[in-house]
């Protein structure tokens, strides 16, 4: 049974899986809006919006724990500290949107649209 386990797994390890979102959410912190299928999006969504909300307090920890989560990409995390957090430093939450696009023709997976508001 699947009592308490939120998490997609993608057919993937444990490993793959986090290098998946891991990857996904440097690309949408370089670019700002990415196209994905719906489920990967969706796993997408909470991991950003935490990352954000601890890059809103821009301390030295917080800023060693979003490193840590993004495998040392530093650019990418003096991005997210310096353009993205305080653009939503009056918000509560909510910084990621999911937009539903259709399915792909090729294999017929939904696809959706993930945003930052």
């Amino acid at each position: 049974m699947r009592h308490g386990n939120s998490k997609r797994k993608f057919g993937r390890e444990k490993n793959q899986r986090n290098a998946l979102v891991n990857s996904l959410a440097l690309n949408l912190i370089v670019r700002e809006k990415i196209k994905t299928t719906e489920p990967k999006a969706k796993e997408l969504r909470p991991f950003m919006e935490k990352l954000v909300t601890k890059a809103k307090s821009n301390t030295l920890a917080s800023r060693r724990l979003v490193i840590s989560k993004l495998s040392n990409r530093s650019k990418e995390v003096k991005k997210l500290f310096e353009v993205i957090a305080p653009k939503y430093a009056d918000r509560k939450g909510g910084y990621v949107r999911v937009l539903k696009l259709g399915v792909r023709k090729s294999d017929g997976a939904k696809m959706a649209q993930i945003e930052f508001v």
